[in-house]
């Protein structure tokens, strides 16, 4: 006999052994149900209705889910934005930056006609000269009142003062500047593209107009004269204005008296060297942003000095008693505001102080 749950006959042939339905690995889940396109009725049904044993389901509408809905939208939303930030971009486009032009330098010696006055009284001398009402260092260079421009903020001309004043206070007043023992200060206000032709002029100093030390910065020759009064005096001004839509400039005119005595004597008379400085300075928008300057113009008239004497790397200033051994053409004073136009000046008395 079969056993129980077998048939009759015992299991017909074909069948997995075991008696194993072969269909027993398929599962009727509740989504294969609903997928059917067709449906049994029930009893009840075919009873009332006299129907046929099965009828066509209409088929399931088949939709996106809802993670797939909320995927698509924040990617079309991602879309739009990208579309309406290329249209209005709230940032302008930065315009093609023209070269940056070298320094163009020119440094007028400026000599005395006769003996360099002196005395040992500092303050006597200050007072006895065009220099008396001049400030005491930083303080003689302020910086005006400034005002936006058509494409420039009041913060950025702003900026661009403040970056020539620290340019000018670093090249003129610096003691370790004066001295000759420093030149990174200076260095580091440069624009980047200026660098090279920085460097060049101290490595290999020529009267060339484009590679004098002496038209970047203020230094005396250390073996000839040192600073008698590390406070130097000065007055001048500084002045922002918009050349293009994209450039700033500042124009910076100054004079400075330096007390000066001859190297290594603690004591002695003490003399004034007088320096006019007029120094134009160009920004754009990078320089700004970074605290740098483009440096394009130097031009400086210094004097007591010899027009013999180079001052392409230092300025050789005449002390107090000397005299130079040769003068230049008309007298020049460098308090003045006109501009000398020889290569070398004579130092008018009237710029001396009176001892």
């Amino acid at each position: 006999m079969g056993g129980p749950g077998n048939p009759p006959e015992g299991t017909p042939e074909g069948a997995p052994g075991g008696g194993e339905d072969e269909y027993r690995s398929v599962v009727f889940d509740e989504s294969f149900v609903r997928a059917a396109r067709l449906q049994e009725f029930s009893a009840e049904e075919r009873i009332a209705d006299h129907a046929p044993a099965v009828r066509r389901r209409a088929p399931l509408r088949r939709g996106l889910s809802r993670q797939a809905l909320v995927l698509v939208l924040l990617i079309a939303i991602a879309f739009g934005t990208a579309i309406y930030m290329g249209v209005r971009h709230p940032y302008q486009t930065p315009a093609a930056q023209e070269p940056t032009e070298p320094l163009r330098m020119t440094v007028i010696p400026l000599a005395p006609e006769g003996k360099v006055p002196g005395t040992a009284d500092l303050a006597y001398l200050y007072d006895h000269s065009p220099a008396a009402q001049f400030k005491t260092g930083a303080e003689g260079v302020p910086l005006p009142a400034s005002r936006r421009t058509a494409h420039f903020s009041d913060s950025q001309v702003v900026s661009a003062l403040t970056t020539a004043k620290d340019y000018i206070v670093r090249s003129a007043l610096d003691p370790e500047v004066l001295t000759g023992s420093e030149v990174r200060a200076v260095r580091v206000l440069l624009d980047p593209d200026q660098l090279d032709q920085f460097d060049q002029s101290f490595a290999r100093p020529t009267a060339d107009g484009r590679h004098a030390p002496t038209g970047w910065l203020v230094r005396f020759d250390p073996s000839r004269a040192e600073l008698a009064d590390r406070r130097v005096r000065v007055q001048g001004t500084l002045q922002a204005a918009e050349a293009d839509a994209s450039t700033l400039e500042v124009t910076a005119d100054h004079t400075f008296v330096y007390a000066l005595r001859a190297a290594g004597a603690d004591r002695g008379e003490v003399s004034l060297f007088t320096l006019r400085r007029e120094l134009h300075f160009r920004f754009d928008r990078d320089d700004l942003r970074l605290h740098q300057a483009q440096l394009v113009v130097s031009y400086v008239q210094a004097g007591p000095l010899s027009c013999a004497e180079d001052s392409t790397n230092h300025l050789r200033p005449l002390l107090a008693g000397q005299t130079a051994k040769e003068g230049g053409p008309a007298g020049t004073d460098p308090y003045a505001t006109g501009s000398a136009t020889a290569l070398c000046g004579s130092l008018a008395t009237s710029a001396q102080p009176k001892v």
